[in-house]
């Protein structure tokens, strides 16, 4: 199977041609060192620097020439790209496993635009959900929404996992800044109890909201957590009626909310266009609405829309998703760079490296192309990262000395959200100097030079040659963030379309889930079961209950 009108024509990637350009150039740029390439073109600098939308974009740190860029690109628009663009716009079901469109960009959409899915303009269904949070968002930041006893909500606990998690989470803490501070925000996510416990510990459950994220409302982790939740308020108080006043849903499925005690005026819908990773900009951030107010989350999405706009237009030499997407095909697949690192030198952002994690390694983690067959290059790379300056003090010997190459992002903006004496000038000051000294390091001559022992020369010298990129931006807001993360999510489908998979299911995460379900009850029967699984864990669950008696 091909995607929707997408030409046969287009062929695996090892076959098509500028991969083998590629090839043939590799061999001869991979040993210049960027003190070479920075030495013979005084404007590299402005040569591989692009400034648009408020980001400065500076790449000019890579191990790559014009000839690089220029193949590249040609097999970014070999692989399709452009088709793969309108596709996803169009609402052409690019999603091939699940048959389903991937329309993450019309959450942000403006209210005057149409993007359809089999015949339908979604954009007004999306409005409607977005006006419907605002009023129940406004309701709770003034304390118009009162608990069933009367008393105020001054705490929100969002309850979810993965995208359901982890977009809601970062947001909150990427954005505390605009938060409005009277009110606490909590997330659940782990079905280790402690994350529950911990997380409501403190708490007046009469004065808690809680927002279910599930899709089916049948998610396990999700569901055991609120039904925890739900025994939690009923402990406090002692009425079935509290729990339409202390939970809310963001799921489709009616009838089971209703089943738990939710009132369906308080259920936010979304759709089966929009993956879990991809949907913080949904219903699934109404927590994120209740922090900032509708106002600021607006804006963020306007952040978003501009990203989405510049990638869906731009053309490719200039357009920030493709050119960060293509940096990563190139160490991925060249020089068998398996991690990238994301450092925001930024404590407000210190959950993105995790958000990305998931947006990067779910997408695209996978092992076969969109027509089943084994893939016989690399796919998806390690995501991971710390904020600036702690990173330095912990991984950066790696980066720097270690045997491993690792392509860096920096983060950074040039106006504090908090400013404090020379704090800022110290934290851009290790930005810039991380990434000089990853690109040019400091040779035996010059450790020399600086009277260091000749014993200990070797230790002291950086190789350099390590390759980063750095986005500037003047200052953190909702909007900055927006287009930071539709940065990230369409560099992720750039990647995606050069390697030919999907990027957009995650048939990954399946398989311990249904196994799971199966060992549960294995693990909960009173009789010692029959098991059936391998020797390993078999042992291991039994085990596990004699552990659990000892305790008992």
């Amino acid at each position: 199977m091909t995607l929707p009108s997408l030409p046969s024509t287009v062929v695996p990637l090892r076959n098509r041609p500028a991969w083998a350009a590629l090839t043939d150039h590799f061999t001869k740029i991979r040993t210049i060192h960027l003190r070479q390439l920075f030495a013979d073109d005084s404007e590299r600098s402005k040569r591989f620097t692009t400034e648009t939308l408020g980001l400065y974009f500076d790449y000019s740190k890579n191990r790559i020439t014009a000839e690089t860029i220029s193949l590249l690109i040609e097999l970014a628009e070999q692989s399709g790209l452009r088709h793969h663009i309108d596709a996803m716009f169009a609402g052409e079901k690019i999603n091939i496993t699940e048959q389903r469109a991937v329309l993450h960009v019309a959450l942000r959409a403006p209210k005057s635009e149409q993007i359809s899915v089999d015949g339908t303009d979604v954009v007004p269904e999306v409005h409607a959900v977005l006006d419907k949070m605002a009023q129940f968002a406004e309701q709770v930041r003034s304390g118009a929404w009162k608990g069933h006893t009367g008393k105020r909500i001054r705490n929100v606990i969002n309850i979810g996992i993965g995208g359901s998690d982890l977009g809601p989470v970062m947001a909150y803490e990427a954005l505390k800044y605009y938060s409005q501070r009277d009110l606490t925000f909590r997330f659940i996510s782990n079905v280790d109890g402690t994350d529950f416990v911990e997380a409501t510990r403190d708490l007046d459950a009469e004065e808690t909201l809680f927002v279910v994220c599930s899709k089916t409302f049948t998610t396990l982790e999700t569901m055991t957590n609120a039904h925890t939740a739900r025994d939690w308020m009923l402990k406090a108080v002692s009425d079935e009626k509290a729990v339409a006043r202390h939970f809310v849903a963001v799921s489709t499925n009616r009838v089971k909310v209703e089943e738990f005690g939710i009132d369906s005026a308080n259920m936010f819908g979304f759709w089966d266009w929009v993956g879990g990773r991809y949907s913080m900009d949904s219903a699934i951030g109404l927590s994120t609405m209740i922090s900032i107010g509708p106002e600021q989350f607006s804006r963020m999405l306007s952040g978003f829309h501009a990203m989405d706009e510049h990638f869906r237009t731009a053309p490719f030499e200039r357009n920030l998703p493709v050119l960060m997407g293509l940096l990563v095909v190139w160490y991925n697949g060249f020089f068998d760079a398996q991690t990238v690192a994301v450092l925001p030198y930024e404590q407000y952002l210190k959950r993105f490296p995790a958000y990305l994690q998931q947006l990067t390694m779910e997408s695209n983690g996978k092992h076969v192309t969109l027509d089943g067959n084994q893939v016989d290059y690399q796919t998806g790379p390690i995501y991971w990262g710390e904020p600036g300056t702690n990173g330095q003090h912990s991984f950066y010997q790696l980066i720097h000395q270690g045997t491993k190459l690792i392509p860096c992002d920096f983060i950074a903006f040039g106006q504090a959200l908090n400013s404090l004496g020379n704090h800022h000038d110290l934290l851009l000051a290790n930005v810039f100097a991380q990434a000089e000294a990853l690109a040019f390091g400091r040779t035996a001559e010059e450790v020399r030079a600086a009277g260091t022992p000749e014993w200990l020369v070797p230790h002291r010298t950086f190789e350099g040659n390590r390759p980063s990129t750095t986005i500037l931006a003047e200052r953190l807001t909702p909007e900055t963030l927006g287009k930071l993360i539709a940065l990230y999510e369409h560099s992720v489908f750039t990647q995606g379309t050069v390697w030919q998979i999907d990027s957009f299911d995650q048939w990954g995460v399946e398989l311990g889930k249904v196994l799971a379900e199966k060992i549960v009850p294995e693990l909960e029967k009173a009789d010692e079961p029959s098991l059936k699984h391998d020797s390993s864990t078999n042992a291991l669950i039994r085990q596990y209950r004699q552990l659990r008696r000892a305790k008992d």
